[in-house]
This record gives structure tokens, sequence and C-alpha cells, in this order.
């Protein structure tokens, strides 16, 4: 009977362990799309961005070079 009782004990805290690592993978699955959110803001701010360099480097006059006199 013992063997029963520790074999019962075992299984109902793997069955613990299971929902706290069910619950964990839930939070990290959640962090993760988040993260994944505001990475792809942060690339379409970044490309924004490079794209106004852009265009302000397009405004700049093109200097010719001087020649020695």
């Amino acid at each position: 009977m013992a063997q029963l009782s520790d074999l019962t004990e075992r299984v109902e805290r793997l069955l613990l362990r299971h929902d706290e690592l069910t619950r964990t993978n839930t939070l990290l699955l959640e962090q993760v799309a988040a993260l994944t959110q505001e990475r792809d803001s942060l690339r379409s701010r970044l490309n924004a961005a490079r794209a106004r360099v852009d265009a302000l480097l397009e405004r700049l006059p093109v200097e010719t070079p001087k020649e020695d006199a």
C-alpha cells in the first residue's frame, strides 16, 4: 500500500509541475509576442528614419571639385 501511496504522491507532484510549466510557457509565449511586436515597431521606425535621412541627403547640393589655380 505504501508503494501506491508513494506513486500517487509522485504523480500529483508531476501534475503540479506540469501545470507550473504550462503557466510559465504561456507567460513566455506572451513575452515573445510582445517583444516581437516591439521589434517590428522599432524596425518600422528605423526604416522611416532611414527614408527621412535619405530624403535629406538627396536635397543636399552636389559640390563640384575646385580646380587648383
